[in-house]
């Protein structure tokens, strides 16, 4: 494909990474209004959102086979389709079981793009010969803070049902402009990943092979864990443990995830220059830091520049590993990672919270900090197949 041609393919990728991240932020900053809507209890609204989680890893494998079978293109667009039409559903429900029967489908087509453009970035990048994958992940945390933005803006004026038939309506005329850029291309593929497939399209994965896939899953894994933990608990941490006000406390958490944005952004340059197990050496090590001085401060800045460490740390990780496990297996080494990354996520929260029961929030999060070094770990250990 010629140079303009990827550059465009690029574009488009980088178009529905940032539609992902704003479709979802606009639903999260709505979650008060639609818990009052549904009357829902504070268990019973944690039991429904659990429908996003589970409805996304249950339909990760899937996505990875049609991916396999119809090209990445094709169900990037059709999923971000479905996507900008399941976050209407949400506002419609008035209890809690059909909310997380809605959300079931909100989270199938969510990990479903979430598969299917990670995978066509995959290709792109082996086709580049460039580690740009951080810069996707970038454009993900770009559209969710444009996203929660604009959510806060329009909360006051906009009900829950217009506001996210707003979010519906700029989401298919995203995806039908993006979409007819991305239909037109076919996925590249760099010559050293012409590999044999078996019928149905799949690369052929031996035992080691998806060993191999399986461990950089596990740092995707520990990378959601510390971002599930961060999202749930940083702000009860500063509020509870150090006194800090309301203010302050949501600080926290934006200045993690601002941390990760400038962290992504500056991903590409940093892959080039260190190379990808450097990157995953350092990044593990440094949020690991960053996560103890955040769980074990004395003060509330001292726990936000932790805070801040520990975003700039994890930044890379889930993008380094996603991208192997997807040059190793394709799209179902994506949906392998993908899948571990989500299993993280759902496994932090509610890991911290009996944690925190059993002695300490400070304590607890410093798990966060022993798998960021897992993952340090794993890339030390890994650093000939991880590649530069």
């Amino acid at each position: 494909m010629p140079g303009t041609g990827l550059t465009r393919l690029r574009l488009a990728i980088t178009v529905f990474f940032a539609l992902d991240g704003f479709i979802f932020a606009g639903w999260v900053v709505r979650i008060p209004d639609i818990k009052q809507q549904t009357h829902a209890s504070a268990s019973a609204l944690g039991l429904a959102l659990l429908g996003v989680s589970a409805g996304a890893v249950v339909t990760m494998t899937l996505t990875g086979r049609l991916c396999s079978r119809y090209g990445s293109h094709p169900v990037t667009v059709v999923c971000a389709a479905l996507l900008s039409l399941s976050v209407l559903l949400p506002p419609l429900t008035h209890s809690a079981p059909a909310l997380g029967a809605v959300l079931l489908l909100f989270g199938a087509a969510y990990g479903g793009l979430n598969v299917a453009f990670n995978s066509a970035a995959v290709d792109l990048v082996a086709a580049l010969r460039r580690p740009v994958m951080p810069s996707f992940h970038a454009a993900f945390s770009l559209g969710g803070m444009a996203g929660a933005g604009l959510g806060g803006l329009v909360a006051g004026a906009l009900s829950p049902t217009r506001h996210l038939l707003g979010i519906t309506l700029v989401g298919l005329l995203v995806t039908a402009v993006a979409g007819r850029s991305l239909l037109r291309h076919e996925a590249p593929v760099a010559p050293d990943r012409r590999q044999p497939v078996q019928e149905g399209g799949t690369r052929r994965a031996d035992g080691r092979t998806r060993g191999l896939v399986a461990v950089f899953g596990l740092v995707a894994l520990c990378t959601a864990y510390g971002e599930g933990a961060m999202a749930d608990w940083g702000a009860l941490h500063l509020q509870q443990n150090l006194a800090a006000s309301s203010g302050t406390a949501a600080a926290g958490y934006a200045c993690f995830a601002l941390a990760m944005t400038v962290g992504r952004l500056s991903g590409t340059a940093l892959l080039e220059r260190l190379g990808r197990a450097p990157t995953v050496i350092a990044g593990g090590a440094t949020a690991a830091a960053g996560m103890l001085v955040g769980a074990l401060a004395p003060t509330v800045w001292a726990a936000l520049i932790g805070f801040a460490v520990t975003g700039v740390g994890l930044a890379n990780l889930f993008p380094v590993a996603v991208e192997r496990a997807g040059a190793l297996a394709g799209p179902s080494g994506v949906a392998v990672a993908s899948t571990f990354g989500y299993g993280g996520m759902l496994l932090g929260p509610p890991a911290i919270g009996f944690m925190a029961d059993w002695f300490s929030l400070p304590t607890a999060l410093t798990s966060v900090a022993v798998l960021a070094a897992v993952a340090a770990l794993i890339g030390l250990t890994t650093r000939r197949v991880m590649g530069a």
